[in-house]
């Protein structure tokens, strides 16, 4: 080897960028995809085990909440982002934000306004204490296990806030499933629209870390999970409630093997691992 390869070898081993992986997906259609999955599917399957195998909501919450336990257990032992422990544990999360919701409102009582307004603040709490421990709520940060744990808190509460927020819309305000639907679906879009706007329009370098871009994220994130209930509950309940009445089973089955599809696909191309330079996060 030459001295001239020798010195940039070491140039390189010693120079103070490294590389993190992260501990959750890149930003990709996949990603928004497998989210409105396990949204349907947190919202169908609480249903399937709360009536259909009769657990009740308190007998379901303890199956699932253990559950999640576990497998977030095995996610915060993991060095880096696994599709199919990652997105596990986020169907398990998505089950228990929504029986947490339903816990509140069918045993204790508690209205769907005031849930929603609830969960809305603890959200907020959660992202302010987050970001003033951290400095960013980026998604892109997620490689130590203090930001994972803000995440995985932020992510139970948006679903909890979701399923209130859904159900105060479809059932309460009488808006409908399918209708409600296509309203969430609208808003995300809206989102989407305002992003790309102010990226293109933007006279600073605009990227993932961007302030717009983060909350365009979050903004979209918590109303995947009333879209995703919405079109859960359109496709399992009876048509007398507004629904096409395939049931909880089918409905869980399909978007259950969707997601199991689309995690193997992920797994197999790694289309979605994100890779964070330490000297960008200031880690040198």
């Amino acid at each position: 080897m030459s001295p001239t390869k020798t010195s940039e070898s070491k140039s390189i081993n010693n120079s103070p960028i490294k590389q993190i992986l992260s501990k959750v997906p890149e930003i990709t259609i996949y990603f928004w995809i497998i989210k409105v999955l396990c949204t349907t599917v947190g919202e169908t399957a609480a249903d399937f085990l709360n009536t259909t195998l009769n657990l009740g909501l308190t007998g379901t919450t303890l199956v699932m909440g253990t559950l999640l336990i576990i497998a977030l257990f095995f996610q915060f032992r993991l060095k880096k982002y696994v599709p199919s422990i990652y997105w596990l544990a986020v169907v398990l999360i998505s089950i228990v934000g929504t029986l947490i919701t339903d816990n509140l409102t069918d045993n204790l009582g508690v209205s769907l306004v005031t849930t929603t307004i609830v969960f809305a603040i603890i959200l907020a709490i959660v992202f302010t204490i987050w970001y003033i421990s951290e400095k960013t709520l980026s998604i892109h940060s997620i490689y130590t296990k203090k930001r994972e744990a803000f995440y995985w808190s932020a992510v139970l509460f948006t679903f909890a806030l979701g399923t209130a927020a859904g159900d105060l819309t479809a059932e309460r305000m009488d808006v409908g499933y399918l209708n409600s639907a296509f309203l969430f679906a609208g808003l995300i879009t809206l989102i989407a629209i305002i992003h790309y706007i102010v990226k293109t329009v933007s006279t600073k370098k605009y990227t993932s870390e961007s302030f717009y871009a983060i909350l365009a994220f979050w903004a979209a994130y918590i109303l995947t999970r009333p879209l995703g209930a919405s079109i859960g509950d359109y496709l399992s309940q009876a048509h007398a409630d507004g629904g096409l009445e395939l049931g909880t089973i089918v409905t869980s089955a399909i978007f259950l093997m969707a997601i199991l599809i689309t995690v193997i696909y992920l797994s197999i191309t790694k289309k979605d691992k994100i890779t964070v330079t330490a000297e960008s996060e200031n880690l040198a």
